[in-house]
Parts: structure tokens; sequence; C-alpha cells
């Protein structure tokens, strides 16, 4: 365990953390949704056909190793990727980092294979979906991971919506890596301008518990009343002199969850990382690896670590699941594009950002600010993309460039409509409201 000596090192660890150009990549998390086919009830973590048993038989079939807590399978490894677990069982294959999409897309494609061949077997199905569209809170069994048993009792302490943050919802997430500090604050800046953007292109969570929400994003909705501490747009990315020093200084004055000692969680919840810093808790002295497992509790729309993760998008069907980390690589991996990026989003004022951010939750790509729809914005963004996918000229083994992977947003995006958009159509129409018919619609099939 490295003690902090002083507030410098918690700067220099996102300094060191630089890549040069030649060794970017890019990771992928994929969060997916269960349930049981005859029921239409989520998964419980334990049982016959629990999520559980689906990580015994990856086991036993796949070559997976298991990562266990008290004699449970909570999590799964297989050379750089792992399989993790949510608190309300979903299930997230958390990829290696890859130079190209297309790695990233054979990655996943093998993924689903293994998973739908294992929980066919057991009558559960897997859901293009942001959120868990039957089951409440108290349907949902918590995964009994030692992490999940201090923050969940915390939720409702600091906000009304995070548990169910915790337990229905699903994202799909792209990791990107920078150079030094001035690259990742231009990426910062971009990504977090294009936060409401990427929420509305992805929105895919307009039916939960049964019935229509109220939103085509209710996961990012979730998000706004989940911690308000650590959540949501960060104001100082849009500062000129934005820098590491100030990310330090936001993820000093968010409360912690936890730090690990000899294995434990030991519950700090509510104290600030600029008190233990300063002063310990119960006999405890702040560490690096205190600071890195602080920095996996903070969920701004973009976070930094050692890498940095665009988090604003709902998951997806699997078609569109590479689209995310193609449309973010294309668009932040060239200086071009990075830049038409920003012009993008760089004249909204700060009130017109929020406005934006809570307006993409309920209306999506019908959301507007000053005289332009986010469609309008959309279709512009991914044409920047598809520019900068077509620069890179990664080309897979038939010569395909990596904007193949942004076909199906390209479609979508030229009918005017979100996945959410396609649901509620559906949803009104040959679904007829009917649970059974949703899941059919929207459940995973094997590639």
């Amino acid at each position: 365990m490295s003690i902090i000596r002083n507030s410098r090192e918690l700067e220099e660890y996102f300094h060191n953390s630089g890549k040069p150009r030649s060794k970017w990549r890019v990771g992928t998390e994929y969060e997916k949704i269960g349930i049981r086919r005859e029921s239409a009830k989520a998964i419980s973590y334990s049982g016959p056909g629990g999520v559980e048993s689906i990580l015994r038989a990856l086991i036993e079939e796949y070559n997976w190793q298991p990562l266990e807590e008290e004699g449970h399978v909570i999590a799964l490894v297989r050379g750089n990727a792992q399989i993790h677990l949510e608190p309300g069982g979903q299930i997230e294959l958390s990829g290696e980092p890859c130079e190209s999409i297309h790695c990233t897309h054979a990655e996943f494609t093998q993924h689903i294979r293994e998973l739908l061949e294992v929980s066919k077997r057991m009558n559960l199905v897997f859901l293009g979906l942001g959120i868990q569209p039957v089951s409440s809170l108290e349907e949902i069994e918590w995964v009994p991971k030692k992490r999940y048993r201090i923050m969940g009792p915390y939720m409702p302490k600091v906000g009304t919506l995070g548990q169910r943050m915790m337990k229905q919802t699903a994202t799909v997430q792209a990791n990107i890596d920078y150079s030094d500090e001035r690259d990742a604050m231009a990426k910062f800046r971009v990504a977090m301008g294009l936060a409401p953007l990427l929420t509305a292109i992805f929105a895919n969570s307009p039916i939960s518990e049964g019935r229509l929400n109220g939103y085509k994003s209710f996961r990012g909705h979730i998000w706004t009343d989940t911690d308000k501490a650590r959540c949501g747009l960060l104001r100082f990315a849009f500062d000129p002199g934005v820098s590491f020093a100030h990310y330090v200084e936001y993820a000093l004055d968010v409360p912690m969850y936890f730090i690990m000692r000899d294995g434990a969680y030991i519950d700090l919840t509510g104290i600030p990382f600029r008190h233990f810093l300063t002063r310990g808790h119960m006999g405890q002295s702040a560490t690096i690896e205190d600071w890195d497992l602080h920095l996996t509790t903070l969920f701004p729309e973009v976070r930094i670590k050692r890498y940095m993760e665009a988090r604003s998008a709902d998951s997806q069907p699997p078609e569109l699941m590479p689209a995310l980390p193609a449309l973010i690589k294309g668009l932040l991996y060239d200086a071009d594009c990075l830049q038409a990026s920003w012009d993008l989003v760089k004249g909204w004022s700060w009130d017109e950002r929020m406005e934006l951010y809570h307006d993409s939750h309920r209306y999506a790509l019908a959301a507007r600010v000053r005289r332009f729809s986010l469609l309008d914005l959309a279709r512009e963004l991914l044409q920047i993309a598809w520019e900068g996918l077509r620069r890179q000229a990664a080309l897979n083994e038939n010569g395909d460039d990596e904007t193949i992977y942004l076909r199906p947003l390209r479609d979508l995006l030229s009918q005017g409509k979100c996945p959410a958009d396609l649901l509620l159509e559906k949803w009104e129409g040959e679904l007829e409201h009917d649970i059974k018919k949703l899941i059919d619609y929207s459940a995973y099939r094997l590639p």
C-alpha cells in the first residue's frame, strides 16, 4: 500500500496514465438485462437458472476463471476480458482494450454466443434495452457483492433513484486513452459537451415496470437523482483552463463509499476523500490504491481514471452495441474530428447545457437547443465520426473500415429516430402493450 504524501501525487496519477498515440486502444463495457422467458421477471442471482448458474456454466464450458466472494461467483476472467455483475444481476462484459472496432465486434459476438448458448437451456432471455422492463426494485435480488452492501443502503440518503440505477438499468460504455493532460482535457471537454447528444442518439429505456415511464432514456433520468455529488455534467469541464487539478479537486470533495484492507471493505460512506487524505479515519491513512478505488465510485457523464469513459448511452440491441465505441473512436481519435465535434457544442451556456441534458432524457432527438434539434446535430455528429473512422482506416479481412459499425445508426438517424422511438412505435402498434411480445421483440438472438 502506497501512502499518499501530498495532493500532487493525485495529479501525477493522471499524468502517469498517458499513452503515446500508437498505444491508444478502445475498451467497451456492455451491460445486459436478463429475464425469465415464462414470467418476464428479472433473473435472480441465486437458485436454479439464476445468474450464478449462468456464470458457473460459462466457467465449465468456455474456460472462464471465477472470482468469488464468500463462496459466491461474482465475476469471471479470461485473458484481458472480464465479466462483472451489476447489483440487480445485469451481466456486463468488460472487454479487452482493442486496437479496432473489428476486434471489439468479434469479442462481443463471441460473448453473446456463449451467453445465449448457456442461458437458452435455462429458458432465460437477454434484452437489448436500457432498463429492466417489468420487475420492480423489490422483485430484483441483490447480487451478494460486499461493496453493494455498503452502496445500497447509502443510496436513499443522497437521492431517490439510486437503487433503481443499481438494480434496473443497463448501459454501453466506451473507454478511451489519452496522451497527456492537454489531450485528455480536450477529450474530456468534448465528450462532456456531447453527453446530451449521446444520450439522445442511444435513448432506449422508455418502458419500466410494465408501462411507459414518460422518458425515452429513463436510465439517463435516473442518474439525475442518484447522487448529485458524484453524477451528471461537470461544469468545470468547460473552463478554458481545465486541467487534471480541476478533476482532482472535484474528486477530493466527493464523499467516499469504502476502502479495502486485507480484502475486506471498510465503510467510509459520507466522508469526503479530502477529509480522509488530511486526517485519516479509524486509524487508516489514504493510499494511492484508495484513490484508485475512489475514482471508480464517481459517476459523471465522462469519468477520468487511467483512461477516460463515455458513460451517457443506454444499453442497445446487439446490432447497435458496437456503434457507441465506433462513434467515440471516430470523434475523439482524430484531431480534426475532435475539433469539429467541439464546434457543434461549444457555444452553449451552462444553463442551456443543463436544460438540454434533462430534455435529452425525456425527448431524446426531439429536444432542442436554440434553433437546432438534437436530431440535426446527431446527423452532423455521425458524419464527423464517419470521416474520423475513414481516416483511421482500420480494415477487417474483407477490406471494410470501421464505418460498417455506424451503418445501423445511420439508418436510424435517416428515419429521424433513436431506439426508443422504434420501441414506442412498436409498443403502440404490433406489440399491443403486451409484455410477452415486448420480450420477443427485444430479445437477443444467437449470431
